[in-house]
């Protein structure tokens, strides 16, 4: 009886501590999300304006690794509505950014007159929709921002565009906004970054980047109209194991979120616990000094499954 109660009780130590390990809910950070959520006019619609094809399971790989199983035959996008795409704002001056940058970390970046208008024509955009305003407000009542439009853009600016030494002993060769939105290669055999559902879109488009399967819990299959998605997939020849993206959110949502984690914390490394309309995820914020080191949602949980199971 002794024994059984001793296991027991180690069991409901263990199980406790599991439970530990996974933050609470940020209940005060999911309501200003799913506020975004709504403000988000510019997020595609799914089976409307785009259609995903999530396919198989992906199955376990190392990093590095240039060979694995491919369990998605077909793209992961079948269909985007790409007029529609371009003729939203912020995503055309997002394209704009996409091919400024070097992809192999080490490589010293050299940003052009071009390529700074580019940036500041995006940032503006971003500043001018009502999602990034109310992001702002939020910010001010926190103490975080100044009210001043002008300063908030340059805030804006350190934290995804300021570039930095991601690799030691060379030049400045990366940023927060290069590597969530874009993606880099590191010593050309491990994708790092690349969370951005525009970006890979595209270069599924123009094969270079090719959708191997989704990575979820056995219980958790995606279906076509989930916003986040945990996916395994090539680029340019190399595996990235798993990756995370939204999927149809704009770039000021995605900017939105991850500039509100990053200005309420003050740690290396953050991760917040928020349900998000339909979703319960992780996002994951790690800082490079002032500026961003990455950034990406985790998906736990969609289609409200962890409601049910909660209330079951």
């Amino acid at each position: 009886m002794a024994v059984r109660l001793c296991g027991f009780l180690v069991l409901a130590v263990f199980l406790s501590g599991l439970n530990a390990s996974r933050p609470a809910i940020n209940q005060e950070l999911s309501n200003i999300f799913n506020e975004l959520w709504r403000l988000d006019v510019n997020r595609m619609k799914p089976g409307i304006d785009y259609t995903l094809s999530v396919q198989g399971r992906a199955g376990y790989v190392s990093q590095g690794s240039h060979v694995v199983h491919d369990h998605a035959s077909q793209p992961l996008f079948s269909n985007v509505d790409e007029n529609k795409l371009r003729n939203i704002t912020t995503v055309s001056r997002l394209m704009t950014l996409l091919d400024n940058y070097e992809r192999s970390t080490g490589v010293t970046e050299r940003v052009t007159p071009e390529e700074l208008a580019e940036m500041n024509l995006f940032l503006d955009a971003v500043l001018e929709t009502q999602v990034m305003k109310r992001a702002h407000q939020y910010l001010v009542s926190k103490g975080q921002s100044s009210s001043a439009v002008r300063q908030f853009k340059n805030q804006l600016n350190l934290i995804w565009f300021h570039l930095y030494h991601r690799q030691r002993n060379t030049g400045l060769d990366s940023s927060g906004f290069e590597h969530v939105f874009v993606g880099e290669m590191r010593s050309g055999s491990e994708i790092i970054g690349f969370h951005n559902w525009i970006q890979f879109y595209l270069q599924e488009k123009n094969r270079q980047l090719d959708y191997k399967g989704y990575k979820a819990r056995d219980h958790d299959i995606p279906d076509h109209d989930d916003h986040v998605l945990n996916l395994q997939f090539s680029w340019h020849g190399v595996v990235k194991p798993v990756g995370s993206t939204f999927i149809g959110t704009s770039p000021e949502f995605e900017m939105a979120l991850f500039t509100i984690v990053f200005l309420m914390n003050t740690e290396r490394s953050t991760t917040v616990l928020v349900n998000i309309d339909q979703c319960q995820m992780e996002l994951v914020v790690i800082r490079h000094g002032r500026s961003l080191g990455t950034a990406y949602p985790k998906l736990l949980s969609s289609n409200s499954r962890h409601v049910r199971q909660h209330s079951s």
